[in-house]
């Protein structure tokens, strides 16, 4: 328990209690409170320096090539922003929107945003929908809480960690590669490594623990990472992973 007080004076009794009461976020779905509750569109792109006093400071990119459908999780704006600088046209829709209606709207790839919460909560109405994304063959890319609910889809479970990872001096491995990455993280749940199918290999792990810190299907165009690649910790050292997804779109 952190508390502040501007008089300097705090009620221990009290703090204790409250500390010994949080019931914390194991069986929390805090996503369904935190996403859109329309589906729209988003046609911002990244910061141009330079730009800072003009209303093209977030430049909206043109021509937009590829149609990305965004399902919000609670997804940080600059995703969607690093999605537009790499050409894609995106539409954000809510977490529990359908298959099919994802589908109707012709996608050429489909991401899967961050956010809060026990991800096998969420994955009480979020899997059966990324299940059918998965059977549909469209390009999936995944971040965070959207890469752990792709692990669950995937046939993986995810476990509550000790220790959580916050903050934005986390190396990673990228073992396809061998390159090291430092990079900004904000989770509490994992997947559990001896849960993983068959057909999923692991991409990335951190160096603190040796934990998943990406994944990627073996016969379909389809990843994610634990961490958040667009949050300039490198500062752009992770802009390779929206480059490689549109890779995979192209070539779907």
């Amino acid at each position: 328990m952190i508390c502040h007080s501007k008089t300097r004076v705090f009620n221990i009794e009290k703090l204790i209690e409250q500390a010994k009461n949080y019931e914390g976020l194991e069986g929390k779905d805090l996503a369904s409170a935190v996403t859109c509750n329309d589906i729209y569109s988003w046609d911002e792109s990244t910061w141009q320096f330079g730009n800072e006093n003009t209303p093209e400071a977030f430049q909206t990119m043109s021509p937009r090539t590829f149609h990305i459908v965004a399902i919000d999780y609670g997804v940080k704006k600059n995703i969607l922003r690093n999605l537009v600088k790499n050409g894609c046209r995106v539409t954000v829709v809510p977490a529990t929107t359908s298959a099919k209606t994802i589908l109707a709207l012709k996608p050429d790839g489909v991401f899967l945003s961050n956010g809060p919460g026990d991800p096998a909560a969420t994955g009480g109405y979020a899997v059966p929908i990324i299940k059918a994304l998965i059977d549909s063959n469209t390009p999936i890319f995944g971040i965070c809480l959207g890469h752990q609910l792709l692990g669950l889809a995937l046939g993986a479970k995810t476990e509550k960690m000790k220790v959580g990872h916050r903050g934005a001096n986390h190396p990673v491995k990228d073992l396809m590669t061998g390159k090291i990455e430092i990079t900004s993280q904000n989770h509490g749940f994992v997947l559990s490594e001896e849960s993983l199918p068959e057909n999923v290999e692991i991409s990335h792990r951190s160096l603190f623990d040796n934990s998943i810190e990406g994944l990627r299907h073996k016969d379909k165009a389809i990843f994610s990472v634990q961490y958040h690649p667009e949050a300039s910790p490198g500062p752009t050292e992770s802009d390779y992973l929206f480059k490689n997804f549109i890779t995979l779109v192209k070539e779907a």
